[in-house]
C-alpha cells in the first residue's frame, strides 16, 4: 500500500524529538548525522515531492512545507538540509525521462543536492555540454548521489544565451570540505568541484522552459505539483525552515522564561511585562510569516489542480511574502535573543542562541534578498511590465 501524505507528516512529527537530541551532534559534525538522514528517509519525507511514476507521492506541497517546519523546529540544520534536498525531486521531475530514469531507475530513494549559481565553465559539444568549475554551498551534498549544478551558456561572442541546470552523478564530482560557520553549522554546505565532464543534453535543463512551465518532464509527470512556478516552490523552500527555526526559538524561550530569575532587577522574568510583550510580538511575527507562506502556496496549488492559469499577481505576491516571512522569522528570533540575558551568549547548548545563529545565516541566502524580491510586486501593482522572469 502506498504511504499517504498524512502518514509521512505524522512520522516526521514523531521523529522530531530525536532530531532535537541530535542538534548538537550535527553542529559538531558540521553535517547532518547519517542516522538522521536514514530516519527521515524511512518516514518517506524525501519522496513527498517525487513523481508517482518513480515511487514518490507527488504530494500537496503544503504537506512538504509543514514537515519541513516540524524538522527545522527541532534542529535548524536538519530542517534546512531536509528542505533543500527534499525539494530536488520536484526539479528532477522536470527533466527528460532519460534523466529521471538514470536518477531513480535503480533506486527510488536516490537523493540529490544542488548549487544553482552559474559559476562553471560550459562548452556546448555535440550531444550535450562539457562543464567544469567549482560550486559553493551545496547543502547536504555528503548525503547525495547526484547534484544539480548551474551553468551559463554563451554564444560565440561571449554573450549570455541561457542559464542551465546540469544533472551530474556523484562519480563525476568531488566534495571539498569548507563548511565551518557560525550558524547552520550542521548543513554540510560544502563546495562541489568538477575538472571537466561531459553532460548529455537530456541531463541539461534551461531556465527558459522552467520559467515557461513547459518542460520535457511534464510529458512523464502530469501531476499538478509540477505545474507550479519554480520561484514559488524554491524560495518557499528557503523561508520555511527559517520559520521553523523561529518557532523552535520561541518554544525554547518561553520554557526558559518560566524558570528564569533576573538578579539585576530582583524579579522573575515570567512576571516581567516587557518579556511578555516580546513573546506576543514574536508569536505574531511567526504566525504572520507562516500564514502568508501557506496561503500563497495553497492558492497556487489549488489553481494548478484545477488546471487554471497562475496569475502573475499571485506569483509576485508569493515572492513578496516569502522574503518577508524570512524577515519576520529573523526579527522574532532577535526579539527573543535580546531578552535572553548574558548566559545565552555562552558557548554550549542553548536553543535560542542556536536559532539566532541559524536564522541569521539562513537570512544570507540569495533567495532572501528583499529588494530583488519586492520590486516585481511593486512593478505589477503600478501597472508596469514585470521584469523578473523567474516568477
Amino acid at each position: 500500500m502506498r504511504m499517504r501524505d498524512e502518514d509521512v507528516l505524522a512520522a516526521v512529527r514523531e521523529l522530531a524529538p530525536t532530531l532535537r537530541e541530535r542538534a548538537a551532534e550535527a553542529e559538531e559534525l558540521r553535517r547532518v548525522p547519517d542516522a538522521s538522514i536514514k530516519d527521515l528517509a524511512e518516514t518517506g519525507f524525501f519522496q513527498l515531492l517525487q513523481p508517482r511514476a518513480y515511487g514518490g507521492l507527488a504530494a500537496d506541497p503544503l504537506v512538504f512545507y509543514r514537515a519541513v517546519k516540524e524538522i527545522a523546529r527541532a534542529c535548524g540544520s536538519t530542517g534546512w538540509v531536509a528542505s533543500v534536498v527534499g525539494v530536488h525531486p520536484w526539479h528532477v521531475a522536470l527533466f527528460d525521462r532519460r534523466a529521471q530514469d538514470e536518477v531513480w531507475g535503480d533506486d527510488s530513494h536516490t537523493r540529490v543536492s544542488s548549487s544553482y549559481a552559474p559559476t562553471s565553465q560550459v562548452t556546448p559539444v555535440p550531444g550535450g555540454f562539457k562543464i567544469s568549475g567549482r560550486w559553493h554551498f551545496s547543502s547536504g551534498c555528503d548525503h547525495a548521489d547526484w547534484a544539480l549544478l548551474g551553468g551559463l551558456v554563451t554564444d560565440t561572442g561571449g554573450k549570455p544565451v541561457e542559464v542551465y541546470t546540469f544533472l551530474v552523478p556523484r562519480s563525476d564530482f568531488r566534495i571539498i570540505d569548507v563548511w565551518d560557520t557560525v550558524g547552520l553549522r550542521g548543513t554540510g554546505s560544502n563546495d562541489i568541484a568538477i575538472d571537466e565532464v561531459f553532460v548529455p543534453e537530456h541531463r541539461a535543463l534551461g531556465f527558459g522552459p522552467v520559467s515557461a512551465r513547459d518542460c520535457p518532464g511534464h510529458a512523464v509527470n502530469p501531476e499538478p505539483l509540477y505545474r507550479l512556478p519554480y520561484a514559488s516552490v524554491f524560495t518557499t523552500t528557503i523561508s520555511t525552515p527559517l520559520v521553523g527555526i523561529a518557532e523552535g526559538a520561541y518554544e525554547g524561550y518561553v520554557a526558559a522564561t518560566r524558570e528564569r530569575f533576573r538578579v539585576s532587577y530582583g524579579q522573575k522574568v515570567v512576571e516581567d511585562p516587557f518579556a511578555q510583550v516580546r513573546i506576543a510580538r514574536a508569536a505574531s511575527d511567526i504566525d504572520a510569516a507562516w500564514l502568508q507562506l501557506t496561503r500563497n502556496i495553497g492558492e497556487l496549488y489549488d489553481l494548478a489542480v484545477r488546471g487554471e492559469d497562475l496569475p502573475m499577481a499571485l506569483r509576485t505576491r508569493a515572492r513578496r511574502d516569502q522574503v518577508l516571512a524570512t524577515e519576520r522569522a529573523v526579527a522574532a528570533v532577535d526579539l527573543l535573543m535580546e531578552n535572553s540575558g548574558g548566559k545565552a551568549m555562552r558557548t554550549g547548548p542553548n536553543l535560542v542562541q542556536r536559532a539566532w545563529r541559524d536564522a541569521h545565516t539562513g537570512r544570507g541566502h540569495a533567495a532572501n534578498d528583499p529588494e530583488r524580491a519586492l520590486v516585481p510586486f511593486g512593478q505589477g501593482a503600478l501597472g508596469l511590465d514585470i521584469q523578473d522572469t523567474m516568477l
